[in-house]
């Protein structure tokens, strides 16, 4: 199990390294860490593409969210997908040898595998070796890896996110009070449910509070009424 984490955490570090939002804006001409926000996430990239290439800079944020949360999805989703084709291989050759499933064990080996691949994915993109150790907030990645892990909260969380910046158009609140919620309505399903499992429902309550402790400086403008608002569509 050791050894399985220990892989995950490295390979999740570096698929969530991936400097997508730098990368993007670059071909655009454009070093992100020196506009906007100066963060690489998906928000600042579309905020200041968008403002300078118009409906082609706002796709190209667009873009760099999704592949955002692709890096968070690989990295969460790899190790479940290892496990279930060992599982299948190993009920094959156990059913033709004795009889017997593989043991219960590697299903957890490999739950802490996929949340170790998340947690260090999460890590990549907010503290990326490609970028000095710069990165974003962690928004875009977390929702891909548990997207994987806890499909229905995050299709509850992405609603609630919309209908806050919908009103507010506040990104940084939808992204706070989605966070906020993700380990409500998680721990809700497990209840009614039985899934996910508990210790998914704990990693997306550390996350949340790694998210809101990424955007304490939006936090602080929000408390002053200076955060930016994307503008509503005429």
């Amino acid at each position: 199990m050791l050894l399985s984490i220990i892989s995950a955490v490295v390979i999740g570090y570096f698929l969530g390294a991936l400097p997508f939002g730098f990368l993007v804006a670059r071909a655009k001409g454009i070093n992100i860490f020196e506009h906007g926000s100066k963060s690489p996430g998906a928000t600042n990239v579309k905020r200041v593409l968008g403002e300078r290439f118009g409906a082609g800079g706002k796709r190209a944020g667009n873009l760099v969210f999704a592949l955002d949360a692709l890096k968070g999805a690989l990295a969460a989703g790899w190790p479940y997908a290892v496990y279930w084709h060992c599982s299948r291989a190993a009920v094959v050759a156990a059913t033709s040898a004795a009889g017997h499933p593989p043991p219960s064990g590697a299903a957890q080996a490999w739950l802490w595998a996929a949340i170790a691949g998340m947690v260090g994915a999460l890590l990549g993109h907010s503290f990326s070796c490609f970028t000095r150790f710069k990165g974003g907030k962690g928004i875009a990645t977390a929702a891909g890896g548990f997207l994987v892990l806890m499909p229905l909260p995050v299709a509850l969380a992405v609603s609630l996110w919309v209908g806050v910046f919908k009103t507010s158009r506040y990104v940084s609140l939808a992204s706070i009070l989605a966070a906020l919620s993700l380990p409500l309505t998680g721990l809700a399903t497990a209840r009614l449910w039985g899934f996910p499992p508990v210790q998914i429902v704990w990693l997306s309550a550390a996350i949340s509070v790694f998210v809101i402790w990424r955007h304490r400086a939006n936090i602080a403008r929000l408390l002053n009424g200076t955060e930016n608002r994307f503008a509503r569509k005429n």
